[in-house]
């Protein structure tokens, strides 16, 4: 298997977790509130359809750009309110047909990946991305928006040594998220070491950095898509810029989120 499929394979995974937990909501279940402000149940399942369907878009590209640009021009229109409107309309939907449109918008990105020319990067609504970029860009929305679900229906999700795809994006956007907030990115290295779910290290940065972030993989992937507050981390950082890094964390595109408030520790 090439480094796509495994990626692919881990995106299906998720997804299928997600899929599993509303397929039997009645519509009271449906309509319940999550942390998102103005999200349901509904809404969290349209936004990751309508983003799916999107990146099917920015795939096909290569070979058919009208689609793509159309998307662009209708949200330079709305930038602030573009993707909420969709994700709000969608999710008017009956939930079959939500989630059988949902079905065929992850089958289709999937197809739509592997067919993307060696080499070729895709449009986005920010930098162009390799297809491997965005299968993991996917899997860090579809597993966050996942835990907004959960969250919402009082039900543990499972942990797994998947969420490494969001420990790495969350390292790899550690500039992208001092420059969000309008802040320069601290000189000093970072060497970031995480307890995976299975009992695991896994590591990024030299071994002889002067700064460095320690503590549960589960527990940065959340802070870093923020949802959980630093303080309800069990995360360490050692050095001033390392600090710094975990009040500003963020893997996600775009502005700045309000973040989750603190919850009070027994």
């Amino acid at each position: 298997m090439t480094l796509l499929d495994d990626l692919l394979a881990d995106l299906a995974a998720e997804g299928d977790r997600l899929r599993a937990l509303v397929a039997g909501l009645d519509a009271a279940g449906w309509a319940t509130a999550t942390p998102a402000p103005g999200w349901s149940v509904a809404a969290q399942v349209a936004h990751l359809l309508w983003t799916d369907e999107a990146a099917t878009l920015a795939a096909r590209a290569h070979d058919d750009q009208g689609p793509w640009d159309a998307l662009v021009l209708a949200a330079v229109e709305d930038p602030t309110g573009f993707v909420d409107a969709a994700a709000l309309a969608l999710a008017a939907l009956p939930p079959e047909e939500l989630l059988a449109r949902w079905d065929g918008a992850r089958a289709g990105l999937a197809a739509a990946l592997r067919a993307v020319p060696d080499g070729v990067r895709m449009p986005w609504f920010g930098p162009p991305m390799a297809p491997a970029s965005m299968v993991t860009a996917r899997f860090m929305e579809t597993w966050a928006h996942a835990l907004d679900v959960h969250d919402a229906l009082g039900v543990a999700p499972e942990v797994t040594d998947r969420i490494r795809h969001v420990a790495h994006l969350g390292v790899r956007t550690r500039g992208f998220a001092f420059a969000a907030h309008g802040v320069d990115v601290p000189d000093a290295d970072v060497r970031v070491e995480l307890v995976a779910p299975s009992g695991g290290t896994w590591t990024w940065g030299p071994d002889d950095a002067p700064e460095r972030v320690t503590g549960p993989a589960h527990d940065f992937c959340r802070l870093v898509t923020q949802r959980v507050h630093r303080a309800d981390t069990d995360l360490v950082a050692v050095g001033p810029g390392a600090d710094a890094w975990l009040d500003v964390a963020q893997c996600f595109a775009g502005p700045p989120g309000a973040g989750r408030d603190a919850v009070t520790r027994a």
